[in-house]
């Protein structure tokens, strides 16, 4: 694929009717695979995985507390990404994308900081303490209601636009925060679960149930992320001919170019 090639087809997705195109075509598989994928790592892991030598069972909150950590951080990457695009470009779709992708962030770090309160009573003896990697988790949950609420707060689309696009930038050193946060600091917290330039230390029936799971997550997120970003297309488009007949054609309604017998 050629430059100029690679390039038409990102304008091409840029544009709202295209992007509601492709993403119908891509969301069956999205779904189904994260149902396949999230089915198989919460079962194999939570009721299969052999316990942890020194965790017991209670090691198993691994498999929803570590996805979606590594989600919520990702998504906040993508809200970052999202920001340059909107500001360089003016790609209107990738403020769609940031909008509709803040609140399944939140949820995802709200669900992380759950589960390491749930893990932490038994393990550390106390719901929560202010470790650096929980506190800047905690953070990342403020920015993501921030730009929740500034998006909500600002009248004009263009100006709630660029206001959260900055916002989602100058945010993102959170990111490299929460991930050093343990090398950096004497926290309580403890190191990564597994790398992808590293062997696991952990044993092939504990792990691989894990990477299943977040696969599965980021699977439910895109297929999340790609309904939500449909629902907004077709309302921001809605003076348009072709988020018209949309809307008529998901109600059985025939279009105005269409004849019925």
């Amino acid at each position: 694929m050629t430059s100029s090639t690679r390039w038409a087809w990102f304008h091409r997705l840029g544009s709202p009717k295209s992007f509601y195109t492709i993403s119908g075509r891509w969301l069956p598989w999205l779904a189904l695979f994260a149902a396949l994928a999230l089915s198989i790592g919460v079962v194999w892991g939570l009721a299969f995985a052999p316990p942890d030598y020194q965790q017991g069972n209670s090691f198993r909150i691994i498999y929803i507390h570590v996805p979606s950590a590594m989600l919520a951080q990702s998504c906040y990457v993508m809200l970052a990404v999202c920001g340059v695009v909107g500001l360089v470009w003016r790609m209107k779709l990738a403020d769609v994308a940031l909008q509709c992708a803040a609140p399944i962030g939140a949820w995802m770090t709200a669900l992380a900081l759950l589960t390491g309160a749930i893990w932490g009573k038994p393990t550390w003896g106390s719901w929560w303490v202010w470790d650096a990697r929980l506190t800047s988790m905690l953070i990342l949950l403020f920015l993501y209601l921030g730009l929740i609420a500034l998006g909500n707060a600002i009248g004009n689309r263009d100006s709630a636009a660029r206001a959260c696009a900055v916002l989602a930038i100058v945010g993102v050193v959170n990111i490299p925060i929460i991930k050093y946060s343990v090398q950096w600091w004497n926290t309580l917290h403890q190191g990564a679960t597994f790398s992808l330039t590293e062997k696991p230390a952990m044993p092939a029936e504990m792990w691989l149930p894990l990477l299943f799971t977040a696969l599965g997550f980021y699977a439910f997120f895109a297929t999340v992320l790609l309904m939500r970003m449909r629902l907004e297309v077709l309302r921001r488009e809605a003076r348009t001919r072709w988020a018209q007949d949309e809307v008529l054609r998901q109600l059985g309604r025939p279009t105005p170019g269409e004849v019925r017998p």
